[in-house]
């Protein structure tokens, strides 16, 4: 029962991160070892502002 718990929690907790846009750096990491272990992984702070402009279009210079 507490392993089902656990993973609903683990879920539920992804899912808020998603719905206001935080970027999962440990997922990417694991990503990246499991099926591109020859490339090198982005820094957290590579991956969170290309995350960013995937997101928001980097090359707009203001939303307005």
């Amino acid at each position: 029962m507490f392993g089902t718990l656990k993973q609903a929690g683990s879920y539920l907790g992804q899912s808020l991160r998603l719905m206001v846009g935080l970027p999962e750096y440990d997922t990417y990491l694991a990503h990246m070892e499991r099926t591109h272990p020859d490339e090198p992984a982005m820094t957290y702070e590579e991956f969170f502002r290309e995350r960013q402009e995937a997101r928001y279009g980097g090359s707009r210079a203001s939303c307005c």
